[in-house]
């Protein structure tokens, strides 16, 4: 790949700041052709040592240059140039032309950190220096034993840190022999329905709920309930009243997925109310729970479960980040034997290294400090986008769900509005906002009351405040060009 040159020099009289003339330099080095697709810019720090000025310049530029698609980073293999799909540029080949108009599937993660990207951590405030100390010195400290038939359930030292946390952070005890240790939220799921479900069971689920979860229960035969979510939670008396019978219910108490609110003590006992008299299970998502703004943790559903009803998963794909492909999830002391018995059919397929590289990363204190430091900055880049969307929309347009938590932004649209048309529009110009009507159980036609109408956006990656206007902008001018076609008023 070719490199960037550095062919110009600031200027500090004139009238733009620095931060902007670098961004005004290389995107139309893009739009002249002279950076082709694919090809490298220099690092933050040597950037910022040829020109003279703080490494804070040069990142602020290239988060400008990243928020409208011009520049990619790669993380260790540095930062690409990759054009926005609604700039033609000179392509190398025809294979390039078509990477950059591919649209973004909303439901599949992408391999790269997209604007507004759902289920995505800061990835430049994850400690990398720790982490590759560890992992290198649990590659030095690698056994002939360790070469071998990885354990089914996990690696024991991992199930224990997570024991010994689970009880310091989320307020309940358990054995690590009830823990298993799974490739991911999906691989947990499998492991509970192939372990427990019988076609035609009843679940309830979340409505919006997660589609994930929607579809793997779906797939296995159950019946879905759709239960709708307010201000409190899912509405457990609604659900009572339409399918008392159902085996399961999936929730996601702390912050409800997608709308971030938090389900009320009294739904809380109610659920595990009925669970205990209908012998059902609750699976207790909690996804992001660790991530909460203002004072700690609420006590998870588990923690108030004295009947042995609840079933909960937990991921480090959240917390750290994604390519670890590591989940947990806990289940009674009732169903150790039965799950244990049916992991020789689903292995875990987290490598071995990195479950022991986790579990030192616990117990040498690194992840609880990494959460704290991402608390508050989630806080911040909440609350950059936040303002950002309100300088950009009008409340009768856009409204922002209030939470005190999690690691995506929900915004309520004006029912004139049709979140997936807006949706489809944006991802097509690189913007990875989904429309939280794909999130419904049973699909519901524009202009239902039922219907939610909304936007999903991802926060953790907007590193500054200019960034997040710049990108409230891009998505301003999408709805724009729906309204200029006539198809809203």
């Amino acid at each position: 790949m070719s490199r960037f040159s550095l062919s110009f020099r600031l200027d500090p009289q004139h009238k733009a700041p620095l931060y902007r003339q670098i961004y005004l330099r290389v995107k139309q080095a893009i739009m002249d052709g002279k950076l082709k697709t694919g090809s490298r810019v220099p690092s933050v720090r040597a950037m910022a040592s040829e020109l003279g000025v703080a490494r804070a310049t040069v990142e602020n530029a290239y988060g400008l240059l990243t928020a409208e698609g011009f520049l990619q980073s790669r993380g260790q293999a540095g930062t690409t140039v990759s054009a926005p799909a609604s700039l033609s540029l000179p392509s190398s080949s025809p294979e390039s032309e078509t990477k950059v108009h591919k649209p973004i599937n909303p439901m599949l993660p992408s391999v790269s950190s997209l604007p507004f990207q759902l289920g995505l951590p800061a990835l430049d405030a994850f400690p990398r220096a720790i982490w590759s100390r560890i992992v290198s010195r649990q590659i030095r400290h690698t056994s002939m034993n360790d070469l071998g038939h990885p354990p089914l359930t996990g690696v024991d030292t991992l199930r224990n840190s997570v024991a010994r946390y689970l009880q310091l952070s989320r307020g309940f005890t358990c054995r690590p022999e009830q823990i298993f240790i799974c490739g991911g939220y999906a691989p947990v799921l499998d492991l509970i329905i192939g372990s427990l479900l019988l076609p035609g069971d009843g679940v309830w689920l979340e409505d919006p709920g997660y589609p994930v979860t929607q579809a793997f229960f779906r797939a296995a035969g159950a019946t879905p309930v759709a239960v709708s979510v307010d201000d409190e939670g899912m509405n457990i008396q609604q659900a009572v009243a339409d399918f008392p019978q159902a085996r399961f219910a999936v929730v996601t108490p702390a912050h409800q997925s997608p709308t971030g609110v938090t389900m009320s003590l009294s739904r809380r006992m109610a659920l595990l109310d009925w669970a205990a008299k209908q012998q059902a299970w609750v699976i207790e998502d909690d996804y992001d729970s660790e991530f909460r703004y203002q004072g700690q943790p609420l006590p998870s559903l588990k923690s108030l479960d004295t009947h042995g009803r609840v079933i909960y998963a937990g991921t480090f794909s959240k917390t750290l980040f994604p390519a670890l492909r590591c989940s947990y999830v806990v289940v009674p002391e009732s169903l150790v034997e039965k799950v244990e018995a049916y992991c020789p059919l689903r292995i875990c397929a987290t490598p071995p290294l990195l479950q022991s590289s986790i579990a030192e990363f616990i117990e040498q204190g690194h992840f609880y400090r990494h959460l704290k430091r991402m608390r508050q900055l989630y806080a911040e880049r909440r609350g950059y986008l936040e303002q950002a969307l309100t300088a950009a929309f009008s409340t009768d347009m856009l409204r922002i769900n209030q939470q005190v938590g999690g690691i995506q932004l929900c915004a309520k649209l004006n029912r004139s509005l049709d979140d997936a048309v807006i949706a489809k529009c944006a991802r097509e110009q690189g913007l990875a906002v989904q429309a939280l009507s794909d999130w419904q159980v049973f699909r519901r036609e524009a202009g239902d009351e039922l219907r939610p109408n909304g936007l999903l956006m991802g926060f953790p990656n907007i590193i500054s405040q200019e960034e997040a206007g710049f990108l409230s902008q891009r998505l301003r001018k999408i709805f724009s060009e729906i309204s200029g076609v006539g198809k809203y008023p």
